[in-house]
């Protein structure tokens, strides 16, 4: 086995029942980790001999996708966890507008070259009830392989990195609630740290938020300044339920919406940067024009944990799903 991404389409609840309890039972002597929601899991780990059962290990699936980075470094930690491979059924949880949208459909996008040598299969479950005509298109370009009725056929619909690994040219307006605060990234970077860590304080961002931002930001910078232009701009500003943050770079940066996902990303400093900076923050937009680019970084208030998917097996992991 290598890894395996396929879509799983479903209108009757009673044919996605049948079918996931199937592949369930099929896994043989494989792990299997189950992140759906609460009452399909329940039903589904009802259905299932003791055997089949204490090998599935429930998870919240809503830890589970805490964010595009963090999820797939949850993957990767699962693949490690089980070299001998793994099977993984989730269904996504419904997201709350256009970015996450997008940036959940390049995270799809991308598993297919981000995992490809572990041992992972890996079901998207997805009703097709709740999906517009976009979401269904969207979810038949990212997944190279369908389950039908038959079983696991190819889909000719999947176009890969291809289908959103444009660069847009300029993130989308969202509104500035209060101050936009301006910071330069200099040769200093302990002084851009001790500047950030002032702001984060004096705007009553919560320590965990302060750590987040200045560690992302540092990470960036590095990159401005080893392998961009030597400087450029640090904006801080609030929107909504989030800080935001834009990180620009006057000349190279990032050209790869898609930048620090892929393993190969990690061999060079600037994607090693992108892999830790997409896992610290909530969701990460590169965005540019000409020469230049930009990073920009969200930091969601209701941060939510990722699920630990390494270490130990057993029935204490599938507490609160009954």
């Amino acid at each position: 086995m290598t890894f395996e991404h396929q879509g799983l389409l479903f209108r009757r609840d009673r044919w996605f029942r049948e079918t996931v309890t199937g592949l369930l039972r099929d896994a043989g002597d494989a792990r299997t980790v189950l992140a759906v929601s609460d009452e399909r899991a329940g039903a589904l780990l009802s259905a299932l001999p003791e055997d089949a059962r204490a090998r599935v290990r429930a998870v919240d699936r809503a830890r589970l996708y805490a964010s595009p980075g963090r999820a797939l470094a949850a993957l990767h930690r699962l693949a490690s966890a089980h070299p001998e491979g793994v099977l993984v059924i989730a269904e996504p949880p419904a997201v709350r507008g256009a970015l996450e949208t997008r940036e959940w459909r390049r995270w799809e996008s991308v598993l297919c070259t981000a995992l490809a040598p572990v041992r992972m299969r890996l079901v998207c479950a997805h009703d097709e009830r709740a999906l517009t005509p976009r979401d269904r298109a969207a979810v038949l370009a990212t997944h190279p392989v369908l389950i039908g009725a038959d079983g696991p056929y190819p889909n000719p619909s999947y176009q890969g990195t291809a289908a959103f690994g444009a660069r847009p040219r300029a993130p989308e307006p969202l509104p500035v609630h209060g101050a936009v605060h301006r910071l330069e990234i200099g040769p200093s970077l302990p002084r851009l740290r001790r500047e950030l860590t002032a702001l984060g304080e004096a705007e009553g961002m919560d320590a965990d938020q302060v750590e987040r931002l200045v560690t992302a930001v540092n990470e960036l910078a590095a990159n401005v300044l080893e392998h961009g232009a030597g400087k450029g701009g640090v904006r801080v500003w609030r929107t909504g339920d989030r800080w935001v943050c834009d990180v620009s770079d006057e000349r190279g940066g990032p050209t790869d919406p898609l930048t620090g996902y892929r393993p190969s990303d990690g061999l060079r400093p600037r994607g090693y940067g992108l892999w830790i900076t997409r896992q610290i923050c909530d969701f990460l937009e590169i965005t540019g024009r000409g020469e230049g680019s930009s990073v920009r970084l969200h930091f969601l208030d209701d941060r939510v944990e990722d699920v630990p998917l390494d270490g130990a097996w057993g029935e204490k992991d599938r507490e609160g799903v009954r």
